[in-house]
Formats: C-alpha cells, sequence, structure tokens
C-alpha cells in the first residue's frame, strides 16, 4: 500500500495543476457576503429584472435586512435611464449598455456620468438573455483565428475617430490602408487569396451597439457589403416580411452556408440552429491568446465579446454611495448573490476578477 502522505502529496500536486489550468480569475473564490450595519428603508428599481435574478438577490438581501423593502417597475431595459435620469429610481437595472443618447441625457442633467455595476455576464447560448458574440465562417473556410483589429478592418472602414461615451475621439481613428477587403490579407492563399470578402451581421439592435462599442470603436463607419439582419422570431421582423427572409436564421441557413467566401457575426441562440457553421476563436490583442468561444470562455470571460448586465445608479464622485445601495451591491457581488445567477441560469455568474473591480467602484 502507498504511504499516506505519498498519497496526499500526489493528490496535492494533481490539485494545484488542475488550479494552475484554470483560466485567470477562476481560480479564486467570491467574496462571502458578510452583512455590514442592518439596513432599513426602501430602494426603488426601475428598468429590467434580469429574468428573474433580481427578485432572487432581493429575497436574499432581506433575510440580512428584514428593514429594506423593494419597489419594483421592470418593463424594460429601454426604461432604466430615463429613469435614473429623471430621479424616479436608486437603481437601474439593464440588459446592455446605454445609447449615446442615454449617456448625454444623464450629463446634461447632472455634470457628472452615472456610475455603472457590471453584476453578472451575458448568456453564451439562451435566447433573449443579452448573448456575447461569435463571428462564424462557411465550414470550407480554412481561417481559424482572428484578432479584435482585424474584425474592425472587415467589417469596418476609415473613419475619423470614434465615441468614448459622447465625446469624439480622434485617437480611434483609422485609415483605409487597415480596411480588409480579401481573404488572401488574412494569410489565405490559393483560391482564397484574391476572393472578396462578405459581411453579415445585424441590424441597428443592442447587440450591433456592443459590436460597434467594442469592436469599432464605437464608431458606425461599416463595410458597405454588410447586409443586416434582425433576429428570426423577434419583434423586429417587419410586417412586410412574412417569410423572415430580413431574419438572421435565414441570413445563416440559405446564405452563409451556401457563401464560402462570407463571414458573419452574430450570437449563438440563432447559430446553434443551423448546423455546420464554422466558429473563429478571437483574440483580444495581437499574438493571441486565441479563444474559442465557449460557455466556460463566456462565463470566466476570456473570449473578448462577452456582453454584461449591469446595474445604474446616481453617484456623484467623490462623494459615498447611499449605505443600503451599497450594502446590496456587495451582496449582489457575493458568492452567495452570483451563486443564484448561477442557479437561475438565463445569465453566468462573474469571475472573481471581475467582482473585485466591481466591489472597488464602490468605495
Amino acid at each position: 500500500m502507498r504511504p499516506l502522505t505519498s498519497s496526499i502529496a500526489t493528490m496535492a500536486t494533481l490539485a494545484g495543476l488542475l488550479l494552475a489550468a484554470l483560466p485567470a480569475g477562476a481560480q479564486e473564490a467570491l467574496p462571502q457576503y458578510t452583512p455590514g450595519p442592518q439596513q432599513s428603508g426602501v430602494i426603488r428599481n426601475y428598468g429590467f429584472g434580469l429574468g428573474g435574478v433580481l427578485k432572487i438577490w432581493e429575497d436574499g438581501f432581506r433575510r440580512y435586512h428584514p428593514g429594506v423593502s423593494f419597489h419594483d417597475t421592470l418593463p424594460t431595459s429601454d426604461a432604466a435611464f430615463p429613469a435614473l435620469v429623471t430621479g424616479m429610481t436608486d437603481l437601474a437595472p439593464d440588459g446592455g449598455e446605454p445609447a449615446i443618447t442615454e449617456v448625454l441625457s444623464f450629463f446634461e442633467v447632472y455634470g457628472y456620468h452615472a456610475l455603472d455595476i457590471t453584476v453578472a455576464s451575458g448568456t453564451y447560448d439562451v435566447d433573449g438573455k443579452s448573448p456575447g458574440i461569435v463571428v462564424y465562417v462557411h465550414p470550407d473556410n480554412p481561417l481559424s483565428k482572428l484578432t479584435m483589429q482585424q474584425l474592425d478592418g472587415i467589417f469596418g472602414a476609415e473613419r475619423n475617430g470614434g465615441l468614448r461615451g459622447f465625446k469624439w475621439s480622434v485617437t480611434d481613428g483609422r485609415g483605409a490602408e487597415q480596411n480588409i477587403r480579401t481573404w488572401g490579407q488574412l494569410g489565405l492563399t490559393g483560391e482564397w487569396a484574391d476572393k472578396p470578402i462578405q459581411t453579415y451581421g445585424h441590424a441597428p439592435s443592442g447587440t450591433t451597439r456592443f459590436f460597434q462599442l467594442k469592436v469599432l470603436k464605437n464608431g458606425d463607419k461599416w463595410n458597405p457589403n454588410m447586409r443586416e439582419y434582425v433576429e428570426t422570431g423577434s419583434k423586429m421582423i417587419g410586417d412586410d416580411d412574412p417569410q423572415q427572409t430580413g431574419g438572421l436564421q435565414h441570413m445563416l441557413r440559405d446564405e452563409l452556408a451556401h457563401n464560402r467566401y462570407g463571414i458573419a457575426w452574430t450570437i449563438v441562440p440563432q447559430a446553434k440552429q443551423v448546423p455546420g457553421l464554422k466558429p473563429i476563436a478571437l483574440a483580444a490583442q495581437e499574438g493571441g491568446p486565441y479563444i474559442v468561444p465557449s460557455k466556460q470562455s463566456f462565463q470566466d470571460r476570456s473570449y473578448p465579446l462577452v456582453r454584461s448586465l449591469y446595474i445604474y445608479l446616481n453617484r456623484k464622485p467623490g462623494t459615498p454611495v447611499d449605505p443600503k445601495l451599497k450594502e446590496f451591491l456587495r451582496y449582489v457581488l457575493s458568492q452567495e448573490g452570483q451563486d443564484a445567477v448561477a442557479r437561475n441560469g438565463n445569465y453566468l455568474p462573474l469571475p472573481a476578477s471581475t467582482v473585485r473591480e466591481q466591489l472597488r467602484k464602490l468605495d
């Protein structure tokens, strides 16, 4: 029989190897919720119920702070910022990033920006739950990876700047020499070298706004050949389109699947219904690492195009956050709060590194 100490040492070595193999941020445990001073009063939430997670957080928080009650008005994410701007809410839960009109209106009223707290990651493959973006090509395409800069070159166009919040930054401009219009510019040879890249994507939507923010430096100069589609089955399908030819599944099934020289950015809930498409690994920086899209790479946020869910609040710089709001957000960002996200199943819990970053914003 092997000595006990030897077995323990072997197990420890294996555990260490497994731990080292985990993505950055996944090795650390989330902070346990330790209640601070008892809180009381009403917390108003106006916006989006985060697929039921907000109510779970409220119920869990009230076990520790029974003196707190919640007044929720949760019609849609589109109501979050207007309620925050007009002072109708304390917290504004939102399923995505604000539009320029929302950012600008808040700043014009208060003279500073709303505080954004990331409270969960968008889904990998659940329809309608802030799914991140995945890039697909025809299965015959030998391409397997791209950088974010290359994505900009493929789907974008020359521009003299980009938006940071509501301010135009010339630093984010780029020239036409960075346009990527043939597959040979991406290193493909033979029959692929001189073939034009044919691009597909989403029509104007929250998903499109996210792509522009992350890939196009929040600009709106696109490759002129990009064809736009909306989610199949969504309320965005026009009344004049009973066959949903303007829908993503038509684009993926009837166009990209038969277009060897096409490339599309879209979401897994729509793409998974069309077998055979080839997803592309992405790198945030030149030289990698290149991250394959998966539920794991979305959850650890190593994949560059994971979306976020937010709670926005009105916090004047240099002033403390209202104690009851801070305590509630501490609960949301705890192990218990993020376990609730995982159990709900619509969204993905945050890794420890992101939680730490968000908690620092509350100080």
